[in-house]
């Protein structure tokens, strides 16, 4: 069981981490985030709208009694940037190497099993004792 908590734990930072480190980033307007967004056509809401929902998922990951809620949001964000760097922006963005990609993958793997550890939390939202 502790090496249960101390794994869960392990994947909410790496999530969190990742997540919180490229706010500042698209809060900002830095030229890498607003070249992404224009090319998917949604700069600026689109940038401000996934960083917003990116500190939420953040934060709720953070949390024990939401972290399948935060991880939820975090899942439905890295699913959208890896469609978008599989079809429209390719897996290498700006010379970054694919940096980018490869932190979305590891945010969305990390995030699946999180939501699989803590399942019951939403199985019982659906579910009447």
């Amino acid at each position: 069981m502790k090496a249960k908590k101390i794994i869960c734990w392990i994947l909410r930072l790496v999530v969190a981490v990742i997540l919180l480190q490229t706010l500042y980033f698209k809060f900002t307007a830095s030229p890498e985030s607003v070249f992404i967004f224009t090319q998917l056509g949604i700069e600026p809401w689109g940038r401000v709208g996934t960083g917003i929902i990116e500190l939420i998922a953040s934060i709720l990951i953070l949390f024990p009694k939401t972290t399948v809620y935060g991880a939820l949001m975090a899942m439905g964000t890295m699913a959208g940037a890896i469609f978008s760097h599989l079809t429209k922006l390719g897996v290498v963005v700006a010379n970054d190497g694919g940096e980018l990609f490869i932190l979305a993958c590891i945010v969305f793997v990390c995030s699946s099993v999180l939501v699989y550890v803590n399942r019951n939390q939403l199985i019982s939202l659906f579910v009447r004792s």
